[in-house]
Parts: C-alpha cells; structure tokens; sequence
C-alpha cells in the first residue's frame, strides 16, 4: 500500500491506533510544546486532512507547564489514556515526567478527560522517576500490563536508559523497574547518549521493541530490541539489542533523522505500518529540539526469514 509523505507535516513523535470501531487515531508532539491533540479517520491516508482537536492544555506554570511531548492513545479497560511527558515539576521545564489523563466516552475526540497527574509507583518502588523521565509506552502480553520509558541513568555522559516495569493499573507500576537498554554503541552516543521513544510490535513468537538514539538531528535513527516471547520480561538478560540501526537517514530519500515511532496496521487489517518522524533536510538552525519540521511519515513494512522485521525504507 503506497501513502503520501510526509502525512501530516510539523507532528513530531507521531502516535496511530486502530481502533475496534474501524477508525485510526493520530496524536503527537506540536511544535510549541503546549497541548495534545487528537485526529480520527477512516483511512491512515484520510489523518492528514481530518479534523484536530484539542483535548487537553498545559498548565500556566508549575507541573505539566512545559515541554508536553510523545503523547500516546491507549484503550485499556474500556477507557482511554493518553500517556504523554511534561516538564515544570518544581518550576523547571526541564524537570520532566510521565503523565496520564484517562478519558471516558466511545470517541476519545469528545470524551471527558481527567488527570491522573504523574505517573504512579508503589511504596515499594524507590526508583522510578526519580530523575528525567519520558516516552512512556504500555503493552499487555500474557495477562499482563507493562510500561517501558526512558530515564536518565548514571554515568559522566548522563545517559537516557530504557527500563520495563509490570503495571497494576494504566497509571501505576508496581515492582523494581527493570534497565533493559542504555546507550552503547557508537551510533546512540553522537551528540547525546540516548536510548528513548520505544515501541512495541508482537510477531513470530518474538516481542520487539523499537528506540531512538543519539541527537535529535540527522544523526538520530532507530534501534532494535529482541525477547522471546517465553522469557521473562522483566529480566534484563531476556532482551537482546542488534548491533546496528535498523533504520538511519536516507539522503536519497530526502529523509533526516528518522525516529520516535509507533506501529499500526494497514486498511487490509493485516500489512504492518511504521509510523515515524523525520525532517525533510539535515541543516538545522539553533537547537533541533526547537527546529518544528519533524514530520509525520507512513511506511508498510516486512518480515524476514528469521522473523525480525525488515523496516528498509
């Protein structure tokens, strides 16, 4: 299946979810920073002139003030979640958090939402956001709810680590946290040591998940995680990083620094899709974090023979 690119220009960190009522549903990170919104259509294609709404605005000041980034629609429970990142804890808008709102309605476009405020631990977690923490995904497998976020980790370089931990509810975890991933190889230290942004795809008895590296400039691409679906997915040893990005820019393409990306499926209900950002050139004026060209980008994917998916743009 072919779709235009860029699908919706200046919508990094872009988030689509097929839902059971036959729509696709499309968030991600504005420009400024400010707000999350919402987008539903018929057809993946049908996102990019389809109505914008609004759903919810940061904070004047304090908590949830700034830097309102990744948001993410989850259907759990027969409610909706939004699970987004937001700084202002404390004054600082680089003190940033995990946060949810959770909506009730059949349409998340016009539901009621509420706050749940940040993400929750239990008494018996010491650990969890503590320090800088974003890019919150949940999966459920086996009866089992999970979140896997970054955090920044200890070291010189202050590393963002990728961690896992089981979930009692769509805005709580219980248990330690689990380091799954830190930046270690070449290609996830150029600017910034970064491991962020995961996903997560389920196939041939294996669970992946997808991550962004490095510097949110042309050198940012994406990484790859394996476990089996057998194993435990909270033990470290379980999850296997490849060696190499699986997907970098394409200067033939036109595409720079492509990342930060989710997974839905195509109109046939069954061809996969990466859902991705990148810029359309690699020479950035200022700072990239603050540079709005990150688009939103659609691309079928495959399957190879040993089952890991082959995301060759």
């Amino acid at each position: 299946m072919k779709y235009k690119n860029p699908l919706i220009e200046q919508r990094a960190d872009p988030y689509i979810y097929k839902h059971i009522d036959g729509y696709y549903y499309f968030t991600a990170s504005l420009p400024a920073y400010d707000g999350i919104i919402l987008r539903r259509s018929t057809t993946i294609q049908g996102l990019a002139e389809a109505e914008e709404v609004r759903i919810w605005e940061r904070h004047e000041e304090g908590e949830m003030s700034a830097h309102i980034w990744a948001p993410e629609l989850h259907f759990i429970d027969d409610k909706w979640y939004v699970l987004f990142a937001a700084g202002g804890l404390g004054g600082d808008k680089w003190n940033i958090r995990p946060y949810v709102l959770e909506g009730v309605g059949d349409n998340p476009l016009t539901a009621a939402w509420e706050e749940k405020g940040m993400m929750q631990k239990e008494a018996t977690n010491k650990t969890s956001f503590e320090d800088f923490s974003l890019d919150a995904t949940t999966f459920e497998h086996r009866g089992v709810r999970y979140l896997v976020w970054a955090q920044k980790g200890e070291g010189s370089n202050n590393p963002s680590d990728l961690f896992i931990a089981e979930m009692s509810n769509p805005w709580t975890i219980k248990g330690e946290q689990v380091l799954i991933a830190t930046p270690e190889y070449p290609w996830e230290r150029i600017g910034y040591w970064v491991n962020e942004g995961a996903a997560v795809i389920r196939r041939n008895g294996k669970i992946f998940i997808t991550f962004s590296a490095s510097a949110t400039d042309s050198n940012y691409c994406m990484g790859l995680l394996t476990a089996s679906e057998d194993s435990d997915l909270l033990d470290s040893a379980s999850w296997v990083k490849s060696p190499e990005p699986i997907v970098v820019t394409d200067e033939e393409r036109g595409e720079y620094g492509p990342g930060h990306n989710s997974f839905t499926v195509a109109e046939d209900g069954v061809t996969d899709i990466l859902v991705y950002h990148a810029r359309s050139y690699k020479k950035i004026q200022g700072n990239s974090l603050y540079d709005p060209n990150r688009h939103t980008r659609v691309k079928p994917f495959t399957w190879n023979e040993d089952g890991t998916p082959n995301f060759k743009l």
